[in-house]
């Protein structure tokens, strides 16, 4: 028995660019405040704070654990609780904006001059309030992006332009940090070891998330009526909880769709390694000041998203399998260029420009393993629908959460100790050699595994556009035969 209930909408649904702006638009301020605590927050606990990293490790590791989590709970409240006439989606969208503004804007404040146990804790309490947050806001709105449309090459040019956001977002956050943000000052040559000025980009990034998710809601309000409706029953609480581990095992019996969350969680260990370590091997690797490290990810960031209406061209040339496969190849050859700079790293100290090439092919092969994944998700919710009649998208995005996130977890939990055992000191500005070189490979190697990986994975895929058009057909004609019974 189901506790949701679809409704036939308009196969083929296609929206105007205005509406795709609208709802891109929200992932804009989340990707900000993502961003600042996937690169900013070990440095700026450990490096600012002066927290030991195997402390910091180990309550990031818990908060991702938490998170991820939360992710599915959350998905599964979005697709059965709607709140009046704003439906499943749009409440908590409005929620989740607000809180993660409020508590993102306090973690940044921390005195660092307060003991070791004080900041410890608050940064673990903080860190908690924020991911949850985030996820109130990004597991409905995830699932909306996936409601609507239901043509197949329309919901990758959805993905794309909410990509494109995503991806503005960590460039802003990255870039605006490293150039405006981060100024060298008297007391602080180094840019990024000033606490005020992570202070001064938490007030920022809050007013961003306030902003764009305000506009994402209204933008998108006018389609509440069209969207899927969700049918509640009267259950115990023990039920409810049953009934949602049911839809989640159910999901992971989609062959397809564990094959798409599978690959998405060792590309994602990628962004766990740059996240984590990322800043420290710019800085301590490579020697990069703020300016330096802000062209990089700058230009980085810059070509993933100039990149998406290509993939998007690409997919729909080749289909979306096919293109994945291209971004994973070119991922892993971008991470051959960076151990042999690793390596190769007293001739070009201080100089980004020698980085730039690597750069570029990261950016375009993440640029297509960002976007096309969450697509594809969106394809096997149809086989979901087939097989079972309802199409639960919040629970199947929040599981796609929770895996990429269990390996974020782990790779935090175990980095934080790494940054330990490899006697990073942040009192001085240069580190041991040994110590420099071991972050690069670390950050490299591990990341052409992750990639690697995920190759093997996603080559198992087996959905393509003509599939998932019979795929749709079918359910047609399943809704026409229940409607004239």
């Amino acid at each position: 028995m189901s506790f949701i209930k679809t409704i036939d909408h308009s196969q083929g649904k296609r929206l105007s660019k205005l509406d795709k702006f609208g709802y891109g638009v929200g992932n804009l301020g989340y990707g900000i405040i993502f961003q600042m605590i996937a690169v900013y927050l070990i440095f700026y606990t450990t490096a600012v704070l002066n927290i030991p990293g195997t402390l910091i490790g180990t309550a990031v590791a818990i908060s991702v654990l938490w998170d991820a989590f939360s992710d599915l709970i959350m998905g599964y409240i979005s697709d059965g609780y709607p709140i009046g006439k704003l439906g499943r989606r749009h409440p908590y969208l409005l929620l989740g904006c607000f809180l993660a503004a409020f508590s993102n804007l306090i973690l940044w404040q921390i005195n660092p001059d307060v003991s070791t146990n004080s900041k410890f804790y608050l940064v673990f309490i903080l860190i908690i309030l924020v991911k949850s947050a985030l996820t109130v806001y990004i597991a409905p709105y995830n699932a909306l992006g996936a409601e609507l449309s239901d043509d197949y090459h329309e919901r990758t040019s959805i993905q794309s332009i909410k990509t494109v956001f995503f991806l503005l977002g960590l460039f802003s956050a990255t870039v605006a940090g490293m150039s405006f943000f981060f100024k060298p000052t008297l007391h602080y040559p180094l840019g990024q070891l000033n606490p005020e000025a992570y202070s001064r980009m938490g007030i920022s990034a809050s007013l961003f998330m306030i902003l764009c998710g305000l506009l994402c809601f209204f933008s998108t309000k006018k389609h509440i009526p069209l969207l899927p409706q969700s049918r509640i029953k009267e259950k115990k609480k023990r039920g409810e909880m049953l009934n949602i581990f049911t839809v989640f095992l159910s999901a992971l019996k989609n062959n397809d769709y564990l094959y798409v969350i599978t690959g998405y969680l060792f590309t994602n260990i990628s962004s766990a390694l740059v996240g984590t370590i990322g800043l420290h091997v710019f800085t301590y690797t490579f020697q990069l000041d703020n300016r330096g490290i802000a062209l990089v990810i700058g230009v980085q960031f810059f070509v993933s998203i100039i990149s998406q209406p290509l993939w998007v061209i690409i997919s729909n040339k080749i289909d979306k399998k096919p293109s994945v496969i291209l971004a994973l190849i070119l991922s892993m050859a971008a991470c051959i260029i960076f151990i042999g700079l690793v390596f190769y790293k007293d001739m070009i100290l201080g100089s980004p420009m020698y980085i730039l090439p690597f750069a570029i092919l990261i950016g375009f092969g993440t640029g297509g393993l960002f976007s096309l994944p969450q697509s594809m998700v969106a394809d096997t919710l149809d086989l979901e629908e087939l097989e079972t009649g309802i199409s639960p998208a919040g629970i199947y995005y929040g599981a796609l959460t929770l895996f990429y996130k269990l390996s974020q977890a782990i790779a935090i939990f175990i980095l934080g100790m790494v940054l330990d055992w490899v006697n990073f000191n942040p009192e001085v500005l240069v580190q041991a050699e040994s110590t420099a070189i071991t972050l690069g490979l670390i950050l490299s190697v591990g990341s052409l595994i992750s990639f690697l990986l995920a190759l093997f994975v996603y080559s198992k895929y087996s959905l393509n556009k003509d599939k998932i058009e019979k795929v749709h057909a079918q359910i047609l004609l399943n809704k026409n035969g229940r409607s004239t019974t």
